[in-house]
């Protein structure tokens, strides 16, 4: 089951497709000539729009079609070509037209994530949702740092 109806999300990836370099089907830069096939764009593009509206990380988003590391690299791609703000604008502004977004209503909420073995390399996650349980902001730090900022 889709994170969004596909009335909602159909737009904006048609929208985001059209702001996407293009991609090789394989790395051009292997030195056989041969490779796995990259995961699809639309694909990647879909886990991303499912961690946005849910508010979880990639780990919980993952399929054993579309790995963690496959979508932190196509986000680290999108960003750095400017586009990980528009694709954010874009969900945000979709749903506002079809589901409506009160920004009157906001709800913050957090948790701390024990490191393993404990140590001291936790960390706090802190969420925005507005009134219809759309996730609109999410925060990670390291649980040493201090709430208040200098």
């Amino acid at each position: 089951m889709p994170a969004l109806p596909v009335s909602l999300l159909e737009p904006v990836w048609q929208q985001f497709a059209a702001l996407v370099p293009e991609r090789p089907v394989v790395a051009p830069t292997h030195p056989l000539g041969c490779h796995r096939s990259s995961v699809p764009d639309q694909v990647v593009f879909e886990h991303v729009v499912a961690a946005l509206v849910h508010g979880s990380g990639y780990e919980r988003i993952a399929s054993p079609g579309c790995s963690d590391r496959t979508i932190r690299r196509r986000v680290h791609a999108w960003a750095a070509a400017g586009l990980a703000e528009t694709l954010h604008g874009l969900v945000l502004a979709q749903n506002d037209r079809m589901i409506g977004i009160e920004l009157g209503d906001l709800a913050a909420n957090g948790c701390i994530t024990k490191a393993p073995s404990a140590g001291k390399q936790g960390l706090k996650r802190s969420t925005v949702a507005g009134a219809k349980d759309v996730s609109l902001h999410l925060v990670s730090t390291g649980t040493n740092r201090h709430d208040a900022p200098p």
